[in-house]
């Protein structure tokens, strides 16, 4: 099957219009079922996969929906290129802009400047996960959400931890699906910035959605569909604060939080760390379901290549 030679990046979920997002997420679950009947949609592109900081489910998930896709990779490692010996970001883009189609990257760079890559005549990029925002973990969010329950309208989803780059995705997606209760319990001084938390405001004045955020573990809602949490030490980063662990500890997610949403599902974005953000009680019990979450990553990744490279699936 030949695709129209598009080059669209997805640096941030607000790349994507309303219907990019939920065809985005449709194709997801046409892959994760095996409904999208083993495509190779890329056949004949060439999709680099850089990464500078550590990953397992991502880097791993864009490598092999890459190649189920029919497309080649190259992959480089922290020390690979010459940009550590002082070759200006800029003209690193321009050289993959000449000989890739599409650039994976997890590079530590702010967002604005991996931005700077993109092109729209030659090289489409994604955004593998930035300080500000982690926009393909949202996508497999969404694509898991979906796929359990058949819709992500009216669903109640509370988010417990920091409010990371993780939870500045989610709180960028969630609010677009109209019904959609998304609520952040974020501890004091670790909740989402004024910009993501106005953005993701004004998506919900929009579709009808709502969207709370509070710093206690106080008054929790009894009708939950979905606790979700994110390991406290975010990848790459570090706090200043050396008694941090003292005011994150109140929010570690524990079986209690079942006490009144007894059918609820629990979600991670992992790696998880039992006993810190989780208990291995809930992590490994019959309420989890982060190992699907995980899979579904290339699944939603593979649905992602066909949106940068222009192979249209149906809203």
């Amino acid at each position: 099957m030949g695709i129209p030679q598009q080059h669209r990046s997805l640096l941030s979920t607000d790349d994507l219009t309303d219907a990019d997002l939920r065809a985005v997420v449709n194709r997801g679950v046409e892959h994760s079922t095996g409904g999208s009947g083993g495509t190779r949609t890329l056949a004949g592109d060439l999709v680099g996969v850089y990464f500078r900081m550590t990953s397992t489910r991502t880097r791993t998930a864009f490598s092999a929906g890459a190649l189920r896709l029919g497309a080649q990779i190259i992959a480089y490692g922290p020390d690979d290129l010459q940009i550590n010996t002082g070759e200006s970001s800029e003209d690193t883009g321009r050289v993959f802009g000449r000989m890739l189609d599409v650039m994976v990257a997890r590079t530590g760079l702010p967002q604005q400047e991996l931005a700077g890559w993109a092109d729209p005549d030659r090289l489409c990029v994604v955004n593998a996960m930035t300080v500000e925002e982690h926009p393909t973990q949202a996508l497999t969010d969404l694509t898991t959400l979906k796929a359990r329950f058949g819709r992500i309208e009216d669903l109640r989803v509370v988010y417990v931890g920091e409010g990371n780059n993780t939870a500045a995705a989610l709180a960028l997606t969630l609010p677009r699906f109209p019904g959609v209760r998304f609520e952040l319990r974020t501890p004091p001084g670790y909740g989402l910035t004024d910009d993501i938390r106005e953005r993701a405001e004004e998506h919900a004045r929009r579709s009808g959605a709502s969207i709370v955020e509070r710093h206690d573990m106080d008054a929790l809602p009894h009708d939950t569909d979905v606790w979700y949490t994110t390991r406290w030490q975010t990848t790459g980063t570090s706090k200043p604060d050396p008694g941090w662990r003292d005011v994150f500890a109140p929010f570690q997610v524990t079986r209690r939080l079942w006490e009144h949403s007894p059918r609820a599902v629990f979600m991670h974005d992992l790696p998880a760390h039992r006993g810190d953000e989780v208990t291995a009680e809930v992590l490994d019990g019959r309420m989890s379901i982060a190992m699907d979450q995980a899979e579904n990553k290339m699944h939603s990744a593979m649905a992602v290549l066909e949106w940068c490279r222009g192979a249209e699936p149906t809203a």
